[in-house]
């Protein structure tokens, strides 16, 4: 009896070192894949509508807004301001479901160089065209982005733009909570260029739309684009915010204050119903 207890004793206690051993090497394991990662003050991912109700001309001025954007010199001083003085974007288009490409891959953007590369990239991206407006959709591919990019930062933000409310996919509330709160700020762009009546999908506001609907997370805001002269305007002052330094204290100022909600955050989906339904 006592051998066997012995014997058992040894079993344990060769499972527990084994077991500990394990935990050891998949911490190493853990270190060694976040030393691998470049440190960065921001991941940023630029998730843009390519949806068919955004027409040719607005979606190259949309386009050339992110261009104009990256390389402007008041982005690159906000870069700079940083702890670490670079940021890690990457451009990605949205419409319904399904409909979803990342254009530009993850990049460094630490100075004008590099700055102007990724804006080259956007430039030269093929350029996209797709039905349906499934900001759900979007905001779940957008936020997978930031798995294994081989960047880390205390700060992830998708900043999505578009010119119309969910309409197909999943309600957009539910995967908006979900994707907050795992540490994604949502900021927005409403893009509201042409009359609520211009199309059988489309609201007169918008921007209240995607303040209920839409952003979350700590300082989260929304920039609205009444105009097309606006666009590209909109678009620098809004990746000033996002990346400066100085971005809670503006942040503080330019954020959405808490108010009782007021938007329906179905009537894209009862919209579509409406003029789809037998």
């Amino acid at each position: 009896m006592g051998q066997s207890s012995d014997v058992f004793r040894r079993r344990v206690g060769d499972r527990s070192f084994l077991a500990a051993v394990a935990a050891i090497l998949a911490g190493l394991w853990t270190e060694a894949a976040q030393a691998a990662d470049t440190e960065v003050d921001l991941e940023l991912v630029l998730a843009v509508d390519v949806s068919r109700s955004m027409d040719y001309e607005e979606q190259m001025l949309q386009r050339q807004g992110y261009i104009e954007a990256v390389t402007d010199p008041e982005v690159m001083d906000a870069i700079r301001s940083g702890l670490t003085g670079r940021i890690a974007i990457s451009y990605f288009e949205w419409a319904g479901p399904g409909q979803q490409r990342l254009a530009v891959p993850w990049q460094l953007v630490e100075d004008r160089d590099s700055a102007r590369a990724f804006a080259a990239k956007i430039g030269s991206a093929q350029l996209s065209m797709a039905s349906g407006t499934s900001i759900s959709n979007g905001l779940s591919e957008a936020a997978l982005l930031f798995d294994d990019n081989g960047f880390t930062a205390l700060r992830r933000v998708i900043d999505i733009s578009g010119d119309g409310p969910n309409n197909r996919g999943g309600m957009v509330e539910p995967v908006r909570d979900r994707v907050v709160a795992s540490g994604i700020v949502i900021n927005g762009l409403p893009i509201m260029l042409k009359p609520g009546g211009y199309s059988p999908y489309s609201i007169e506001d918008l921007d209240v739309y995607y303040r209920d609907c839409v952003i979350g997370g700590p300082g989260a805001f929304l920039v609205p684009v009444r105009d097309t002269s606006e666009l590209i305007d909109a678009i620098r002052r809004k990746l000033i915010l996002e990346i400066a330094s100085a971005a809670p204290a503006i942040l503080k100022a330019q954020a959405i204050t808490p108010v009782e909600k007021t938007m329906d955050c179905l009537i894209g989906e009862k919209i579509w119903r409406r003029y789809m339904d037998p």
